[in-house]
């Protein structure tokens, strides 16, 4: 199709729609009504004579068609909003917005910050403790962190492994001397277990330690790792921790670890539009924590 041809706003609304997989949401982005969003996307389809979306009464999803379409688009569109980016002076700012897992915020990023800002004063990071998936669109985030349990690449962004997570047992020495020996596993069991989002991690933990099995129906649920590491660090109970976020504790005597076991729970990655676009001040904040972070497999 010759470009002076090409429908340029049924395929913008194209774009949102499949990427938010929404006619309402993408309205929502567009400043347009839903209706709007429809008779475009409808357009575009009789333009090219089949379907780009699975139409259902509250839902659509994309068809084989709309997944190849959106996949170019998406592209090309964040490529020249790049592009425009750097015209206007945008890049040139040295503020950087960094997106991370609030348990990596918590537990690692922030209190290593110092060391970034001390190397690089001239950047000044916005922090967002974010576990969902940004889409790294004009006034988001410039870098994210993000864990999974399996996945390690997400649609219309570039994934890069950060490190493999390894659950551990912590506890403070205070409160292990306040109770028998731990010589063994279940002797855990006789204080409070401290569980991140459910407690089926710290059965997991009990298996591979060779314990007896065991099916955990008490104990505090936090909302993630970093308040399971204060609460730890505070005598409440015995932390499942990441083993790289427990070092500073464990070096420093707050914590200490009575068994050497421990539990695979996914990885960490750096996620980004397009790792070649990043700023210098983004470049600069990867190259830090891929030096500085201790599990980085790089």
């Amino acid at each position: 199709m010759k470009r002076g041809r090409l429908p340029l706003t049924a395929l913008r609304s194209f774009e949102a729609a499949g990427r938010l997989e929404s006619f309402t949401l993408a309205a929502a982005e567009l400043f347009v009504s839903q209706a709007a969003i429809s008779r475009q996307v409808r357009e575009l389809e009789d333009l090219i004579d089949r379907p780009l979306f699975e139409r259902d009464h509250r839902s659509v999803r994309l068809t084989a068609d709309g997944r190849v379409l959106l996949g170019v688009l998406t592209s090309a569109f964040d490529m020249v909003g790049e592009s425009l980016d750097v015209l206007s002076g945008r890049r040139l700012s040295q503020t950087l917005k960094v997106s991370a897992e609030p348990s990596f915020a918590g537990c690692w990023l922030v209190p290593h910050l110092q060391e970034f800002q001390e190397a690089h004063p001239e950047i000044d990071l916005v922090i967002d403790a974010d576990p969902r998936l940004s889409e790294f669109r004009s006034g988001e985030a410039d870098i994210a962190i993000r864990h999974s349990l399996t996945a390690v690449s997400w649609p219309r962004v570039e994934a890069r492994l950060l490190a493999r997570v390894q659950m551990i047992p912590v506890i403070a020495p205070a409160l292990a001397a306040s109770g028998r020996p731990l010589v063994h596993p279940e002797d855990l069991m006789q204080h409070a277990l401290l569980h991140e989002d459910n407690r089926a991690l710290w059965e997991q933990w009990f298996a591979a330690a060779g314990a007896a099995p065991v099916k955990l129906e008490r104990g505090a649920i936090f909302a993630d790792g970093s308040m399971v590491l204060q609460a730890t660090v505070r005598g409440s109970g015995v932390g499942l921790i990441d083993r790289d976020h427990a070092l500073d504790d464990l070096a420093a005597g707050r914590l200490m670890r009575p068994f050497d076991v421990s539990v695979p729970y996914g990885a960490f990655f750096l996620v980004t539009r397009r790792f070649e676009a990043l700023s210098n001040a983004a470049r600069a904040f990867v190259d830090w924590i891929e030096r500085s972070y201790p599990g980085c497999v790089r």
